[in-house]
């Protein structure tokens, strides 16, 4: 209890103060996160959209391919993005391993396939009559599509909320490829790990408030964002 007390003082003291290595670590894990959920929601999307309206062979195997890697293992995918950065790896000669960007490109593996994964879920959800007496009306496949992610807005928040949860905790990968480094690559989760075994548990207590209440009213703005937009549409309908 003592130490749950000596969290939430350090945290405030923390926040107060204006840690320069506690706010450091803090604009990096939002910089690295907000930057994959861009990358990933820019590709993911139209991918989801494109493998809701698609019909192809293997189509089954593929939608099961991204429900598993929806929870594909961090640090596993730290191992791959590593492999493919080292000093021996295809991608070697870039020289990007230990840097910000490698822990970007292992934050998008994280949050792609739950983009792709959510998006298709979203789609397949909305009436399909939606998109028939659109079709009978004479809209385009764009069109069609365009009326589907309306009714769809909620999972598409689903999906950045999710997406954006999975990356900003993740430790393993982060740690792996961005080695942790003081003033460079050390994030709010790494951060609380090292200080986690070093002891300091009123610090990394700390920490992980700090992380959590940046999770939170980032969520609370994507939240009130689609609200306000969904509001916004349903006053012109009923206008």
């Amino acid at each position: 209890m003592n130490t749950l007390l000596e969290g939430f003082l350090e945290a405030i003291r923390l926040i107060i103060a204006l840690d320069p290595a506690t706010y450091q670590a803090l604009g990096l894990s939002i910089k690295v996160t907000l930057y994959a959920l861009l990358l990933s929601s820019v590709a993911g999307f139209p991918m989801g959209i494109l493998l809701a309206f698609s019909s192809f062979w293997g189509k089954k195997t593929l939608v099961n391919l991204i429900y598993t890697f929806m929870g594909f293992p961090p640090v596993v995918a730290g191992l791959l993005v590593y492999l493919f950065y080292s000093r021996q790896g295809p991608l070697g000669s870039l020289q990007l391993l230990f840097t910000p960007h490698v822990m970007i490109v292992a934050q998008i593996i994280l949050a792609l396939p739950v983009i792709i994964g959510l998006t298709y879920l979203g789609i397949k959800a909305v009436d399909p009559s939606i998109a028939s007496l659109a079709h009978t009306l004479g809209a385009t496949r764009w069109q069609i599509s365009w009326m589907v992610l309306k009714e769809m807005r909620l999972a598409i928040l689903g999906a950045l909320i999710t997406a954006f949860g999975a990356a900003i905790s993740e430790v393993g990968a982060a740690m792996l490829v961005g080695g942790n480094i003081d003033g460079h690559t050390r994030s709010l989760t790494t951060a609380l790990m090292l200080e986690t075994r070093q002891g300091n548990f009123a610090r990394a207590l700390a920490l992980g408030i700090i992380l959590i209440t940046v999770s939170f009213f980032i969520n609370i703005l994507l939240v009130n964002l689609t609200e306000r937009k969904g509001l916004k549409r349903y006053a012109r309908s009923n206008s």
